[in-house]
């Protein structure tokens, strides 16, 4: 199985400073993106088998990072109108 670690920063590159920004002054946004890591950080143990799991257990929390992603990237896209 392939490992890509998809972190926030690495997910959103062409906007870092902004995202150090909103997750420094932006309760939302920091809700968010912890919960974003949180579930990420489990994806990475149950991909590099130190915490085994069900293909359905797996999905289900990338299906959530999904989530959370598109709505950081909405978060962001609406801060930017708004510069």
């Amino acid at each position: 199985m392939v490992h890509i670690p998809h972190e926030l920063q690495a997910e959103f590159s062409d906007d870092k400073s902004l995202v150090e920004r909103l997750t420094r002054t932006n309760y939302p946004f920091r809700r968010l993106a912890a919960r974003y890591e949180e579930i990420n950080s489990n994806i990475n143990r149950i991909e590099s088998e130190d915490q085994p799991t069900s293909d359905e257990v797996l999905e289900r929390l990338k299906k959530q990072r999904l989530k959370l992603k598109d709505d950081i990237a909405t978060m962001i896209a609406q801060m930017k109108r708004r510069m």
